[in-house]
């Protein structure tokens, strides 16, 4: 009876065929077990110490910006003192006329920022219909090439999101084609992006990535050497926890933070993995504030993790840095900003360039991007400021 089932349905929808084909050789490539691999480190260099002892910082610029409202930076270090910034500009978030922008600075003062993603750009790359855009994630690689990946939404919400992918080869000057990322042999919605991957030993790479859709939740690409999926992971725990952030401990470790996106512990998760991402620890909640807002991870040139984060329950007035030495116990607020009831201070970005100097971008009052730069000596000065009083 129910080879009588499947002959008549296929036999009258030829289509319907040939997407179970579709569907099961996606399953029984699936299955194929893939090498192993671990996280590529690079054994970075302390920074030489400030001369005579003087703890730099902060030195902040804000960030020119082409259009009303400014939001999601991403940033990258490109060599020889430059930097590289991206964010999504337009009239408001979601608006139709909304861009990627991206910004160099020369080592003296940034310059003035480029559309490098636009709907009608992307439209043209892929022939398919594009309404708004979001989520720049910047990043460079050991040959030099600057990958951007950012969201794409054709209908509906940021729930409908697709990734999207393009390559620089040139550090922002010029840009090929985006390509949309495949995450799903159906529909291809709802995996969105948001912080920088981390680079692995095989050539690869593994891109903290997120669904929105009827559910919220955390997910893990394995990215190959050209950009194209080879393996997804959903992160157990990860109920309405998203926009994940991770960086690598040791060849085989990583860490991962989250935004809590409605758990009801207003509080940032973390996640542990020993076998370089293939499996992952159930995200649990540390003694870290989280208003359902986007969170950033970096490990620091002498093995410390620096957090970046709204340091409340509600709300995004305040925008705080935290250090920790195993992700699990954290030092007091060290705060970048405190304004007013109805100022938000969101999305940060951080950053240790090549000469050492921490770089933490992030959206101010939605108008632009400010960047605010320091060396490890002044973050330490901070840290020692907001110890509590024994």
């Amino acid at each position: 009876m129910k080879y009588k089932l499947l002959k008549n349905l296929f036999s009258r929808k030829p289509a319907a065929l040939i997407a179970f084909l579709i569907a099961l050789a996606a399953a029984v490539d699936s299955l194929r077990p893939l090498p192993r691999t671990t996280f590529a480190i690079e054994e970075s260099q302390p920074a030489p110490a400030p001369s005579s002892g003087q703890q730099r910082g902060p030195v902040i610029h804000d960030l020119p910006n082409p259009a009303a409202s400014a939001h999601s930076a991403s940033l990258v270090d490109l060599g020889e003192q430059q930097l590289g910034a991206a964010w999504f500009s337009g009239s408001r978030e979601g608006a139709s006329d909304v861009s990627i922008v991206f910004s160099r600075f020369d080592g003296t003062q940034w310059q003035a920022p480029r559309v490098i993603a636009s709907n009608e750009k992307l439209q043209d790359d892929q022939g398919r219909i594009t309404r708004k855009l979001g989520n720049p994630v910047l990043w460079l690689d050991k040959e030099a090439r600057l990958h951007l990946w950012f969201v794409s939404v054709a209908y509906g919400g940021w729930a409908g999101s697709s990734i999207n992918h393009q390559i620089s080869y040139d550090k922002g000057a010029s840009w090929q084609p985006a390509e949309k990322l495949i995450t799903s042999p159906f529909w291809n919605l709802s995996t969105l992006v948001r912080t920088p991957p981390l680079p692995l030993s095989d050539g690869g790479f593994a891109l903290p990535v997120y669904h929105e859709f009827i559910s919220k939740y955390s997910e893990w690409l394995r990215l190959d050497h050209s950009g194209k999926v080879v393996d997804k992971l959903r992160i157990d725990g990860a109920r309405h926890q998203i926009q994940p952030s991770a960086v690598a401990l040791a060849p085989n470790q990583a860490i991962m933070v989250t935004r809590d996106a409605g758990s009801g512990q207003n509080a940032i998760h973390v996640s542990l993995s020993d076998d370089a991402g293939r499996h992952w620890s159930n995200l649990e909640a540390v003694k870290l504030a989280n208003p359902n807002a986007s969170v950033a991870l970096l490990r620091l040139n002498d093995g410390r993790l620096l957090l970046a984060y709204n340091p409340q329950e509600s709300s995004r007035q305040q925008l705080a840095l935290a250090l920790s030495s195993d992700g699990k116990s954290w030092s007091p607020a060290m705060m970048l900003e405190v304004g007013q009831d109805s100022d938000e201070f969101s999305y940060p970005a951080l950053l240790q360039d090549h000469a050492g100097m921490i770089h933490v971008a992030y959206t101010w009052k939605r108008t632009h991007i400010r960047l605010q730069s320091f060396t490890s000596e002044f973050l330490d000065s901070q840290a020692v400021k907001s110890r509590p009083v024994p």
